[in-house]
């Protein structure tokens, strides 16, 4: 009776990290002409909006009191300040640099989900978090400019480390709002309160729709019907069905997806560094995912 629920968790997993891995390309097209506050309040409004209307058809109303705590937090941190953040750090630094310094947030969530959720820190997933994220970071290496030719900044740095923080933060504060509300329940209202967060953007979110290219505002309605209602809410369900490191460590295969879109939708070859940690990204994952053979053998005798 437990494969039906984990095999809907898997796909709805496998649907978050490539709709995610499609955003870096739209955010490309969309930062151009968007700043990084009005990018953000752009791209939650289209989603809030999508989620808004799928709530009212399904008639799942306002989610119970106790969801709310988690889902004020994770619609500051995860919706609100990691959006704004990571659009203003990929303009200081160099998008290398800024996939190396964002990965740390998996590794963040598993540590704060061990910490304040009481989850465990399996063997398997310390290790395959550590073969991902060596990927990660052979990815960040091949596609940075280097020493000499990258663009880093202080503020960058800083920033990149902020958007990995609250992502991690708003990712592990969302899983208890999931014991009390449905995925889309808390997706939908943690959109608004980033959106709400975001709010003082509005004026610049008016005169740069004005004047922005069709093209970026199309990516921008992208990024919010998509990557952020869809994948979000896929996210959500997922996490509601597993521990919040195993979910981090799932997302690790963004990296190694970029790769791929970027090279058939853009027409990028991808240098020989980016393949192999792209190749690591998704064996860590599939590492960190695995279970040994012992648990194995033991849900198997429990079902029985």
């Amino acid at each position: 009776m437990q494969k039906p629920p984990s095999r809907l968790a898997l796909a709805a997993a496998v649907v978050t990290v490539l709709l995610w891995a499609s955003a870096f390309v739209s955010i490309r097209s969309a930062g151009a002409a968007y700043s990084p506050g009005a990018l953000a309040l752009g791209r939650l409004l289209a989603g809030g909006l999508v989620l808004g209307a799928v709530l009212l058809v399904r008639r799942e109303g306002l989610p119970p009191r106790a969801a709310w705590p988690g889902i004020a937090l994770s619609g500051l941190l995860w919706f609100g300040v990691y959006m704004v953040v990571l659009n203003w750090g990929e303009q200081e630094v160099d998008a290398g640099t800024a996939a190396m310094l964002v990965n740390i947030g998996p590794i963040l969530m598993a540590l704060l989900g061990a910490r304040f959720l009481r989850e465990s820190l399996p063997p398997r997933l310390l290790v395959g978090m550590a073969v991902s994220f060596a990927g990660a970071v052979a990815v960040g290496l091949s596609t940075s400019g280097g020493p000499s030719g990258g663009h880093v900044s202080v503020l960058g740095v800083v920033l990149c480390l902020l958007a990995a923080m609250a992502y991690a933060g708003g990712a592990v504060a969302q899983k208890p709002a999931l014991a009390h509300g449905s995925a889309l329940q808390v997706t939908t209202f943690g959109c608004l309160v980033g959106a709400v967060a975001c709010l003082p953007f509005a004026g610049h979110l008016v005169e740069e729709a004005a004047r922005a290219p069709l093209g970026a505002t199309l990516n921008m309605v992208y990024l919010g019907v998509f990557p952020t209602a869809l994948a979000f809410t896929t996210w959500a369900y997922a996490l509601a069905r597993t521990t919040a490191g195993r979910m981090g460590a799932t997302t690790y295969a963004v990296p190694a997806l970029v790769i791929l879109l970027a090279w058939g939708l853009l027409g990028e070859l991808p240098a020989p560094l980016a393949l192999l940690g792209g190749a690591m990204c998704l064996a860590g994952v599939a590492v960190s995912r695995s279970r040994s053979r012992l648990s194995a053998n033991t849900g198997a005798a429990e079902s029985t």
